[in-house]
């Protein structure tokens, strides 16, 4: 018999720097999950990750107090930004923008990203991922 779920938590933390501290204490505390231990747990299964990799995971707390979660790919806009070497995206994109990325960037992003996305292929993925690059400033090189 499968264990009653009580919640499902979403949060995005950086690889190898989980800690008690908010976003994943309060989050946690409220459901009495044992947080030092998901804190472990997370910090030994992104030890082999790059430093600053963000990375979402949905926490799933059953009524015993247990816990298991999955970790996603890292966010579009994150990849986005390493691929254009910039620290952050416009805040006006239709005016300003503030990098480029190719499309073989963009290909490479959309292979990493197509588990987590809503497409059936790569191509469908590249178009979502150029949108976001379009969002966040960027100017796509075609060529």
């Amino acid at each position: 018999m499968s264990k009653e779920v009580v919640a499902r938590v979403k949060l995005q933390i950086t690889a190898k720097q989980a800690s008690p501290a908010p976003p994943v204490g309060p989050a946690l505390g409220q459901h009495g999950v044992n947080i030092m231990q998901f804190v472990r747990e997370f910090n030994d299964r992104t030890s082999k990750m790059e430093e600053g990799v963000v990375v979402p995971i949905i926490i799933t707390i059953f009524k015993d107090k247990s816990f298991n979660f999955i970790m996603r790919t890292p966010p579009a806009s994150y990849l986005l930004k390493k691929a254009a070497g910039i620290a952050k995206g416009s805040g006006a994109p239709n005016k300003d923008k503030v990098g480029k990325v190719t499309l073989k960037q963009i290909e490479e992003i959309a292979k990493t990203k197509l588990p987590d996305l809503n497409a059936n292929d790569v191509a469908a993925a590249m178009k979502i991922i150029e949108g976001t690059a379009k969002n966040m400033g960027l100017e796509i090189i075609r060529g």
